[in-house]
Parts: structure tokens; sequence; C-alpha cells
């Protein structure tokens, strides 16, 4: 399969990618779809996932991407392999999220991955940000209690505002109050790997959904 050329970067707030998504028919997708949930948040090519997915059958996996060719290439991947635990979404997070996560079968969402996400540097860019407030509170929401939820990136500022918005939320508690130094996940992603490969550094922070009862 040729590797599809994309563009890095894409608009979340552009008027292609305001529609929400209608989820799926879940018994469709999955095997069991009533199996843990490790939900990746902007997968790009999928390589993490195509990769965990075999490691673990008792877990169900979704990516969820805002560049359509990618996650069409994932798919395609995926039907190769002939993983039934696996699958690739697009759609922008921004007002996809909650009707995606609402459709699930309860209890199921058990961990969450946000790794590498485009950095928006500028100013005027920074509300295109992938994490914001309201997806942390989605999160949280439709998480069981013990989930994690997992995020790391190779721009600190990046990663500092990832964390703060978590740190924010009552419902998380961080692992550790320092930086991790190796991933808790036994497959590193591409951008990782070349990040890493660099001797640059990443910065990563593991959470942990607190009990709703307090």
């Amino acid at each position: 399969m040729a590797r599809v050329r994309v563009r890095q970067h894409v608009n979340p707030l552009a008027h292609k990618y305001q529609t929400p998504v209608t989820p799926p028919d879940w018994e469709r997708v999955y095997a069991n779809p009533t199996q843990p949930l490790h939900l990746d948040i902007g997968c790009a090519r999928g390589k993490f996932l195509l990769q965990m997915a075999p490691l673990h059958p008792q877990m169900n996996f979704l990516g969820i991407e805002i560049r359509e060719p990618l996650v069409d290439e994932a798919n395609g991947y995926r039907d190769r392999l002939e993983l039934t635990n696996l699958h690739f979404l697009y759609c922008n997070i921004a007002n996809s999220l909650a009707p995606l996560l609402n459709s699930l079968p309860t209890g199921v969402l058990q961990q969450a991955t946000i790794q590498f996400p485009d950095p928006w540097f500028k100013q005027r860019h920074l509300k295109r940000r992938m994490i914001q407030p309201e997806i942390v509170d989605l999160l949280a929401t439709y998480m069981v209690e013990g989930g994690r939820l997992f995020l790391q990136s190779d721009v600190e500022s990046v990663a500092i505002e990832m964390r703060s918005r978590i740190q924010a939320h009552p419902y998380f508690q961080q692992h550790s109050q320092t930086w991790l130094e190796t991933n808790p996940f036994p497959i590193p992603t591409e951008r990782e790997i070349a990040t890493l490969t660099h001797n640059k550094p990443v910065y990563r922070a593991l959470f942990q959904k607190k009990s709703d009862r307090f």
C-alpha cells in the first residue's frame, strides 16, 4: 500500500470540519464492542494503534484523526492485518467527541492517549489546539474510575498547557509531579522515535480518573 501524502496542518475551525460525525454501529465495528476501549486522539497514520491492537486482543482500540486520507490508509492496514479490535475514524474532536463517547457502550472507555498534537505556535491560532477544557471534561465524564489519560509532546509549552488543563479538572490525578522519563506504553509513536533519535526531550504526563464519589 502506497504511503499517502497529506497536509501536515489542518485547521479544525475550517467550515468543512464543522459537521459532527455520525457515530458508527459499534456492533459492526468491533468483534466484541463491550471490551475495554483505548482511545487515541489525533492518531495520524495509526502506527501506534496498529501495533498496540495485536498485543492486547482483550481491548478495543479507536483512533481519531481529522485528516481523512490518513484514516482511510490506516483502516486499509487494519483490514490487511485482520484486526477486529481496531478502528480508525475521521472526525473533528471539537464537535464529534461528545456524540462518539455518548454512543459507546457504557463503561468501556478505559484509556486515552494524546500524543504530539499540532502545536499551533501563533497566538491567534491557540484556539485551534486540540486539548480545550471541554475535551478534558468529556474524557473525565465518560472514562471509567481508575482509567488512564496519557499525553506527550516534544514542545514544552504545549505539554505544559495540556497538563495544566487536565490538572485543573477535579476528576483527574497526576501520576507524578514531574515529567515522566519513559513512555508507559510499549509502543512509541513515529514522532516520539524521531524526537528521541535526535536526542531531543519528550514531555510526558500520566493521569488517572479519580472516583466520582467525593
